[in-house]
């Protein structure tokens, strides 16, 4: 489980990427880059980062599925995924 205050940095950045999106875009259509700039740095979507929705890890995140390895492993194990399953060869 990721720290608290990291999750919650991380939710503060997806609000205000989504807050100043319009914003950007328009400044980025305009090609005013000097004014986007002067927007503050979590409004940028490149500062954001893919956690696990249920632990909060970063690493090892699985795109697809919005989940890390591990949570992952646990949730395909008690058969929450559809379509997925243990192998053994």
């Amino acid at each position: 489980m990721a720290k608290k205050s990291v999750i919650a940095r991380q939710k503060k950045r997806e609000r205000m990427v989504a807050q100043y999106a319009d914003r950007r875009a328009e400044l980025r259509a305009n090609k005013d880059y000097e004014a986007l700039q002067r927007l503050p740095r979590d409004a940028s979507p490149s500062r954001l980062r893919n956690r696990c929705q249920f632990t909060g890890r970063a690493r090892g995140y699985i795109r697809v599925y919005g989940v890390s390895r591990i949570a992952f492993r646990d949730m395909a194990r008690a058969g929450k995924i559809p379509g997925i399953r243990k192998s053994s060869w």
